[in-house]
């Protein structure tokens, strides 16, 4: 009898300890949820500063220029003014994207926990290799540091699908009637300057200051290659939520379309067919077929897409709310300055009408 007694009071304490290795591997789990996200919305909150640094970086270079160079290039300085006008524009989407943003976290709750559960015992366990830009920053304040500048100084941009995945799930409820009003559907989820400018004249100027409920968010500059992906996402906002991005939409989502119109004929408003529609990007695609009368989900492990995607699907109130200029940060494939800061207005249809 005594041995029956030890045996369930070990098979009790076993199964205490595997309760408990599971919570401290949730919670480390979520630690690491945490790091990234925290990272992801400090690469958005330095979006105006790294783009400012790049400006700054061109005038230097305008100044070198001999007399007779500039003369020829008399024309930059102003477009150099033009270009902190984007950057503003683009600056205030994502401030207002970046308030809007419910994390699914506690931000914070204490991130540097470790796999055994001792934080005591590795409280700074990523400091070793962490990069020098990653280091606590007002994100109203000035430039990064040299070490930050040389650190992360000199990336080149990434093409439009740079934006590598993350932990995350994508916005829950997306899902659509059958009905479709002017471009939507029902229930969808729940520039002008002084002509005088000076060549040689320095009119760098400070980046725009994010809205005061972001200085309450835990943030650090981050490597440019952080920036980079959101400068990404802001090129493929283009696509999926710009009439400019029509014609790409149609070549990429209709084939898809039709075909879900041709296996489904009879799609049922009481009983609709469900679709999931995983690496859902910005969400148009999983809109589109919530249209068609499908009850669509979309999964998406990018936080930097979906901090965008549940933006515009959620807050949006009027077609073309926002204006931004997606192509400010690439020199390349444009065939004048006008199309280069070209202005674009989003959304082009009204998700949740």
């Amino acid at each position: 009898m005594s041995n029956d007694n030890n045996n369930k009071s070990a098979a009790a304490a076993v199964e205490d300890d595997d309760e408990e290795a599971i919570i401290r591997r949730k919670k480390y789990e979520e630690s690491l949820e945490i790091q990234s996200l925290r990272r992801i919305i400090s690469a958005y909150i330095n979006y105006p500063e790294a783009a400012e640094e790049d400006v700054k970086r061109y005038e230097r270079s305008f100044r070198r220029l001999p007399v007779a160079h500039k003369a020829l290039l008399a024309h930059l300085p102003l477009k150099y003014q033009k270009l902190r006008r984007c950057i503003t524009k683009n600056s205030n989407f994502i401030f207002d994207m970046l308030q809007a943003f419910e994390p699914p976290f506690d931000m914070s709750q204490d991130d540097e926990m470790c796999e055994h559960g001792d934080n005591s015992s590795c409280v700074h366990h990523h400091s070793d290799d962490r990069d020098p830009c990653c280091e606590p920053v007002s994100i109203s304040g000035r430039a990064p540091s040299a070490q930050c500048s040389e650190a992360c100084g000199g990336h080149e941009e990434k093409k439009e699908n740079c934006c590598e995945p993350k932990s995350g799930s994508f916005p829950e409820g997306l899902e659509c009637q059958t009905n479709t009003h002017k471009g939507g559907c029902d229930n969808a989820i729940d520039v002008s300057v002084d002509s005088d400018t000076d060549p040689n004249k320095d009119i760098s100027c400070a980046p725009p200051e994010s809205p005061d409920r972001l200085d309450s968010m835990p943030h650090f500059h981050v490597p440019l290659v952080d920036v980079d992906k959101v400068r990404c996402v802001i090129r493929n906002i283009v696509r999926d939520w710009a009439a400019e991005g029509q014609k790409e939409r149609d070549q990429c989502y209709k084939p898809i379309l039709e075909e879900l119109k041709r296996h489904f004929p009879n799609r049922s408003e009481d009983s609709p067919p469900s679709c999931l529609v995983p690496g859902a990007g910005l969400g148009r695609l999983a809109l589109e077929i919530s249209c068609l009368g499908f009850k669509s989900q979309g999964n998406e492990f990018s936080y930097y897409m979906m901090i965008c995607s549940s933006f515009i699907l959620n807050q949006t109130q009027a077609i073309g709310e926002w204006t931004i200029h997606p192509w400010i940060h690439s020199n390349c494939n444009s065939l004048s300055d006008a199309d280069q800061l070209r202005p674009v207005s989003i959304p082009d249809i009204l998700p949740a009408r």
